[in-house]
């Protein structure tokens, strides 16, 4: 038999995670596992489970697992990385034993401890290439407060919001709130997605225990106007020259797109793609898409939310930096719809990832005359 002259990319898919959303990474993971050209890739899995524990995770079991982590693999050998010389390889404990390098990691890690620059930290320091935003882009990106503040400053359209920390939860105000935001309103943890722990709010009643609910899941929350309109997302890909995709559109059947629309119930949303909107809004999303992109310094990917009033006003709801992967999920939907096919997607992200590593390598370290 005639041996492939290229050698094969080892390729570390890291998910689970400590956070609310570590189901959700399962999904997204198993869709990617599936993707994976296994001709062109060698592929180790690694599940973090809610602990924080690194597990080399077996095939059959990603495949067949829809339940934590932890439960599944209480007694199994955990896993470790460690830099591993200067040229961008770590080595992986292997699930049978011994160690192996890897060439580029897949964080599919959604929300905190994996979404919000924790993770990436620890491959930069481990000079390994991976996939998705940076340190900085995806810190910025999960935190909607900072985010937000950004956008506004770069004179981008957002909702109206108020943030507060958990030192001043006893000094919010309904009153002052119901009267510069209206209502209904949104109380959201600051750092979370999936829309965990996000409630829209109608009275009172409906505020507080939404607060107390939000500060369950984050130290801040973000409390924000409700813009009446459709639900757009725009995905976006690249690194110095990204490019936005088709836009999509979310008509949920509950009265928000919560995470009970998106993950529990069948029919809990209908995703229109593409959006039946004008081209001329399209393009405009398209733009701001990118826009948005730029301003909080993300690379590699993220899918870009918005809201379209009736009267076509546009408003950016937020960005997220590793969108859902599921085989549901709208990032690599829209993608096919604009051209660009499952596998062929998780390629140029691989690719992306290399790219913008080895030209990090070029960069000093040192002051040298």
């Amino acid at each position: 038999m005639k041996k492939n002259k290229y050698k094969k990319i080892h390729v570390a898919v890291l998910f689970g995670g400590k956070s609310a959303e570590h189901e959700v990474s399962i999904r997204s993971a198993q869709s990617i596992y599936n993707a994976l050209d296994k001709k062109k890739y060698d592929i180790t899995l690694i599940g973090i489970d809610k602990n924080g524990v690194w597990i080399p995770f077996n095939t059959e079991k990603l495949l067949s697992s829809k339940r934590i982590l932890l439960d599944e693999q209480k007694n199994t050998t955990i896993t470790a990385i460690a830099p591993y010389g200067t040229n961008g390889q770590f080595l992986a404990k292997k699930s049978s034993g011994g160690v192996e390098k890897v060439d580029v990691v897949f964080p599919v890690l959604h929300g905190p401890f994996g979404e919000d620059g924790t993770i990436q930290g620890l491959l930069k320091l481990a000079n390994v290439p991976f996939v998705g935003a940076g340190v900085l882009g995806s810190a910025v990106g999960m935190d909607k407060d900072v985010a937000k503040r950004l956008l506004r400053d770069a004179g981008l359209p957002t909702a109206n919001f108020h943030i507060y920390s958990e030192f001043e939860k006893k000094n919010i105000s309904f009153e002052k709130v119901k009267k510069d935001l209206g209502l209904p309103l949104f109380v959201k943890p600051a750092n979370l997605g999936s829309s965990v722990g996000i409630t829209k709010v109608h009275d009172k009643a409906e505020f507080i225990k939404a607060v107390n609910s939000a500060f369950c899941y984050d130290n801040k929350i973000l409390i924000e106007e409700y813009i009446k309109g459709k639900e757009i997302e725009c995905s976006v890909l690249g690194n110095d020259k990204p490019i936005a995709s088709v836009c999509g559109e979310i008509i949920p059947n509950h009265e928000f797109y919560s995470y009970e629309a998106k993950y529990l119930d069948d029919n809990g949303a209908v995703l229109s793609i593409p959006a039946k909107i004008s081209k001329p809004i399209m393009s405009k999303i398209q733009v701001l898409a990118v826009k948005v992109f730029k301003v909080l310094c993300c690379e590699g990917m993220a899918r870009v939310d918005f809201f379209l009033t009736e009267d076509e006003k546009i408003y950016i709801n937020e960005i997220n930096t590793i969108p859902g992967f599921t085989s549901i999920s709208m990032y690599p939907k829209l993608w096919e719809e604009s051209g660009i096919p499952y596998g062929k997607l998780i390629d140029t992200l691989i690719k992306l990832a290399i790219d913008r590593h080895n030209k990090e390598q070029k960069l000093k370290t040192s002051f040298i005359k």
